[in-house]
């Protein structure tokens, strides 16, 4: 059966949309999907279903967040395989990576026009770098994330799309444990 993972925007941030995971895990489980499982307070769920479009699982999980939750929650759809590829194809090396440098990936929904990719390629910083790739915003963090201009708002607000934000170990610990589900 299909694994996928679930991405939920803004959750259990700064006393906001709050969400248990076992209520969350609960919720997945009501939709019929199997081999549920969270990982950490920001809306990270692992899960099986035999539904073939990631769209219609988007749609299905936003609208029992919303039915249930009261919640209306941009929720981001990608496969163990596709998160995968964000981590090869990144363009930041983590091998002899400087230690106090951070990165972080930002992960969209869909494909931002043309327009709007100029409107972000126009943003720069004299301290962090980014590179957008597919549906990947590849954010290079000097300093502090909090403090950065490359925050998930000011993403999508300049490419007009949904899009969530996860750091560089929860991205690849989701990758870990969708393996060890798998098995």
């Amino acid at each position: 059966m299909p694994q996928y993972i679930a991405l939920l925007r803004g959750i259990n941030v700064s006393g906001q949309k709050i969400i248990k995971m076992d209520k969350l895990r609960s919720l997945f489980e009501s939709l019929g999907f199997t081999k549920v499982s969270t990982y950490i307070q920001s809306g990270n769920v692992i899960f099986e279903s035999d539904e073939m479009d990631p769209k219609v699982l988007r749609d299905r999980i936003v609208q029992e967040l919303l039915t249930q939750l009261t919640f209306d929650i941009p929720v981001i759809i990608r496969t163990p395989i596709e998160l995968q590829e964000v981590v090869q194809h990144s363009p930041y090396p983590t091998v002899n990576a400087d230690a106090n440098e951070q990165r972080y990936v930002t992960l969209l929904s869909q494909a931002p026009t043309d327009a709007a990719l100029v409107k972000l390629l126009t943003a720069q910083s004299e301290v962090d770098e980014y590179q957008v790739r597919g549906l990947t915003v590849y954010l290079l963090i000097r300093k502090n994330y909090g403090d950065s201009k490359f925050s998930n708002n000011f993403i999508e607000k300049k490419l007009g799309v949904a899009a969530t934000t996860r750091n560089w170990e929860t991205v690849n610990k989701l990758i870990q444990l969708a393996g060890d589900a798998a098995e």
